[in-house]
């Protein structure tokens, strides 16, 4: 008869539950994992499992009392962790949204917006057509994956219980939120400066030709100048992309230590 007794219970439970908190806490909020079309049971079933493939390979964690105060504060490292490696990605896909608004406000289609399915609220059409493109690189680039072995080496560049996050790691993702600001200007400026240009061809010709209804025409050439734009720039979004993501892994590897 096998026996089992309550330390090798303990042991294998405290073995599980600390990766779990910091894989279930990156996949809250990681971009595609955290959409909300992945409910909150298919979520908590998937961090479970990815917790029993990796926990035999961890170093062994404390034995800590998870309802303790030093157990507390352990859950809120993790959690900490795994919310920072999630949101690193978050900021880039709200760039691509932001730049999306400002290309969609210059086009005059401000008022044309439909449902995020991963944010659940209303988006700029041309927002949700440049989160579309930035979804199919990630997983064109298997950056779903990346952030999965980047969470497996978190364990052993910071183990569990051995200290989380620093100040400094807050300031860096508050400069990164920055960056990422800059980056979405950087990708709607061509596109808004190229509807600025034409919205004055269009003021040049209302001044010449009073006689013409420049709101019956300018509405229809707007949007059509914009969508020319676009398929013009595309290529160069979706390199300003791929730079940010890039930028976005990088500083998920100094926050774990990498």
């Amino acid at each position: 008869m096998i026996s089992i007794s309550a330390d090798q219970i303990m042991t294998w439970v405290l073995s599980l539950i600390w990766p779990f908190v910091r894989i279930s806490a990156m996949l809250l909020v990681a971009p595609i994992f955290g959409a909300r079309g992945v409910n909150a049971r298919m979520r908590m079933g998937m961090g479970l499992l990815i917790a029993m493939v990796i926990a035999p390979q961890l170093p062994a964690p404390p034995l800590i009392d998870v309802l303790s105060m030093q157990g507390l504060v352990v859950a809120m490292q993790q959690v900490l962790i795994g919310i920072a490696m999630g949101f690193v990605l978050q900021m880039v896909f709200s760039a691509l949204t932001q730049a999306g608004e400002s290309v969609a406000l210059s086009m005059g289609l401000g008022f044309a917006s439909v449902v995020d399915p991963a944010a659940g609220v209303q988006v700029p059409i041309v927002s949700q057509f440049f989160v579309i493109i930035a979804t199919l690189l990630f997983l064109a680039m298997n950056g779903h994956l990346v952030l999965l072995e980047m969470l497996l080496l978190s364990f052993s560049s910071m183990p569990i219980g051995d200290g989380g996050l620093t100040p400094d790691d807050f300031w860096t993702l508050l400069n990164f939120g920055t960056t990422m600001f800059g980056g979405a200007l950087l990708i709607a400026l061509p596109a808004v400066a190229g509807l600025l240009m034409v919205n004055l061809a269009m003021g040049v010709v209302a001044r010449t030709a009073p006689q013409l209804n420049i709101f019956a025409v300018g509405f229809p050439v707007m949007m059509l100048a914009g969508f020319v734009l676009l398929s013009i720039l595309l290529p160069s979004v979706f390199a300003r992309l791929g730079e940010l993501m890039t930028l976005g892994f990088e500083l998920i590897q100094r926050l774990i230590r990498l």
